[in-house]
């Protein structure tokens, strides 16, 4: 019995000095908050999607319509919601959003608070639902659907007063409850201004941090479609980048505190980078239009951005962690331009062979510091193949190396690289180096790196890679260390 015990004393005591080779001592790295919510992480893996401008603005050859323009103008002449979903589908697009109602009023779905609607115009005889075909030709080509649901509304008389505010949540409940799931529901930044307003023709302000009562009106989206996240300049689940030239900001902290921004320079500023003490998770989306409107008009149709734009706004917005929101705004048949498919073609085809062979898949890695020696946060996580493995560093190691062995002399111009952020962003400085002639050359440094970092540059011919951590919020968590080379 004594001789029992003390090999029990000594076995604890091995474990003790060697640690646990099943990992089952170490504890995983504390969340970092704020972290995101299930419906954040689910969004931020979609990237890319179509926004799908289209109303009487289409007809009327505007931008924004004043709302006194009669339904009787949209009349599409060969509409067809299943082709544009096809055309998103084939072009890499993971769901379309479509203006249910922009701020001239009118609704591309017969709504039961309104006529300003498409019961009232010539399309299928005013028995056409844009809204319910478009969500329909989304589930028939396997990708999501959402809405834009304009705050503003030029049309309405009762713009400005309560009334309208419970008009506007009916059409909100219409929206969510009458169309399946929706994977986004988008809030515009413009309220309040000159309108038509049921013929009084006059200027109209609300106070836009009051006059909704937010709260309330996202409670309805929180009810209906408890999956779907919500877009309006600060969320409260996705915020606007700050611009729509399709530009995102290489340092993008996923966070901002809910606090009054000081100025518009101020605000779009923040929008664009984000908070490195911000209290909630609030990740960018880069939404830019195809053309240089974001309705149709025939003398942009030599317009269209090239490849090489779509490709630069491809890197700056998803290759700096925000989500890419690409408008192709239907013409007046009711499909998209064939020069804007052409070119979505295109830009997809580049993509898809950019990123088709991930050159570092199952590479060796080593890492500075393995927390807690542990198998389960080992360097090998980051070529595994599964984005959702990670290697972590002890507590307190704030600074640390991954060398990436390729095997072989290997071409590479682009690396992808992600944090674990269910556990919180936490890289501040990071640098990429190659082994050159056996000797390591700086290829490319940056700030943050977050849910992902896409870097490119000229191509070098390197055996090996090395991941810098230059500084951290906390002990780093890497998923994702993966290398490519685009297409000549």
């Amino acid at each position: 019995m004594k001789t029992t015990v003390i090999a029990g004393v000594l076995l604890l005591g091995m474990v003790h000095l060697l640690g646990a080779t099943d990992g089952m001592a170490t504890e995983p790295p504390a969340p970092l908050l704020p972290v995101p919510t299930e419906r954040q992480l689910r969004w931020h893996e979609l990237e890319y999607y179509g926004f799908v401008h289209f109303t009487t603005n289409t007809f009327t050859d505007k931008e924004w319509g004043f709302g006194d323009e009669s339904p009787g103008v949209f009349n599409p002449t060969d509409c067809d919601a299943d082709s544009m979903a096809k055309v998103a589908k084939e072009s890499g697009m993971k769901g379309l959003i479509i203006t249910a109602k922009h701020h001239d009023g009118f609704c591309l779905w017969p709504s039961r608070y309104t006529e300003h609607d498409l019961a009232a115009s010539p399309y299928k005889n005013g028995a056409g639902d844009l809204v319910g075909e478009m969500a329909k030709g989304c589930r028939d080509n396997g990708i999501l659907f959402g809405v834009y649901l304009s705050p503003w509304d030029r049309n309405h008389a009762q713009y400005a007063s309560a009334d309208y505010v419970r008009y506007y949540r009916n059409q909100l409940r219409e929206l969510t409850t009458n169309y399946g799931p929706l994977f986004e529901v988008w809030f515009d930044g413009a309220n309040g201004g000159d309108g038509f307003y049921g013929g009084a023709n006059e200027t109209r302000r609300i106070d836009a941090k009051t006059y909704y009562e937010w709260d309330k009106t996202w409670a309805i989206v929180r009810k209906e479609q408890p999956m779907a996240v919500m877009f309006s300049d600060r969320g409260p689940d996705v915020r606007w980048v700050g611009n729509e030239s399709g530009s995102g900001s290489e340092t993008n902290w996923a966070m901002l505190r809910d606090t009054d921004f000081e100025s518009q320079k101020a605000k779009l500023k923040i929008l664009s980078v984000g908070q490195i003490d911000g209290t909630l998770w609030v990740p960018a989306e880069v939404d830019v239009s195809i053309r240089p409107g974001w309705f149709y008009h025939a003398d942009q149709d030599d317009q269209v951005k090239s490849l090489d734009q779509l490709l630069d706004i491809y890197y700056s917005s998803i290759g700096n962690g925000a989500n890419l929101l690409l408008n192709v705004p239907p013409d007046r048949r009711g499909r998209f331009h064939e020069t804007d498919i052409q070119r979505l073609k295109e830009f997809h085809q580049v993509i898809a062979k950019t990123f088709a062979n991930d050159l570092a898949k199952e590479a060796v890695v080593s890492g500075s510091n393995t927390r807690g020696n542990d198998p389960r946060f080992t360097a090998a996580n980051l070529t595994d193949g599964d984005r959702n493995t990670y290697w972590a560093t002890d507590d307190g190691v704030t600074q640390a190396e991954l060398e990436i062995d390729l095997g072989e002399a290997k071409s590479v111009d682009r690396l992808r690289i992600q944090e674990h952020v269910q556990l919180g962003q936490r890289i501040k400085e990071f640098a990429v180096d190659a082994n050159i002639g056996n000797q390591w050359e700086e290829i490319a440094t940056g700030t943050t790196i977050g849910v992902r970092r896409i870097l490119r540059f000229d191509p070098v011919t390197t055996t090996g890679l090395r991941l810098r951590i230059l500084d951290s919020r906390a002990c780093p968590t890497i998923s994702t260390f993966e290398a490519y080379r685009s297409p000549e």
